[in-house]
């Protein structure tokens, strides 16, 4: 059986010169490797309790997902703003050249749920670091944040330092 490392291809110079793209949709597109990563994903979750999985947009909706089905736990999406219809909570996060912000539903997390996050990739943690804060501000208690990859040279890890954090693959550059 193939290692999950060598299901995600890797592209230079992509989106712009010296960056290696971790291109995740080449995991996708074969169900070896979606099974894998996804059971790897959980695998990180073995001892954790926990009562909802909260996926970010949108790559921890693929993720999420299924992992939230497997354990038989509820599902929440934190989307871009403006994307969910009922009444919001939002969060703006730094980005590289600019800022974002997510939403999440006001009734999405009770006070006192245990809540795991789940993406596909830790860069600079900001998107997380953000997510995290909305479970919080909700009232929810992040019980852990899994990632697929982690680009560990961009330290996005430090923004979520309070946090158990775990990723499945560690990449050293960025």
């Amino acid at each position: 059986m193939k290692k999950i490392e060598e299901y995600i291809r890797s592209i230079p110079d992509f989106p712009e010169p010296g960056i290696i793209f971790r291109d995740v949709t080449s995991i996708l597109q074969d169900a070896d490797g979606l099974k894998l990563a996804i059971d790897s994903m959980q695998d990180c979750l073995k001892d954790v309790d926990v009562d909802v999985i909260v996926g970010t947009e949108s790559r921890g909706f693929i993720f999420g997902m299924p992992i939230a089905y497997n354990l038989h736990k509820s599902f929440v999406p934190v989307r871009k703003k403006g994307k969910l219809p009922c009444e919001t909570v939002s969060a703006s996060y730094d980005l590289e050249y600019g800022k974002a912000e997510i939403e999440i539903h006001k009734d999405a997390i009770k006070p006192g749920q245990k809540v795991v996050i789940i993406d596909d990739l830790i860069a600079t943690g900001g998107t997380v670091e953000a997510a995290a804060k909305l479970v919080e501000q909700l009232g929810g208690v992040v019980v852990k944040i899994v990632f697929l990859m982690e680009l560990a040279g961009l330290e996005g890890r430090k923004k979520l330092e309070k946090y158990d954090v775990a990723s499945v693959i560690r990449y050293e550059g960025k």
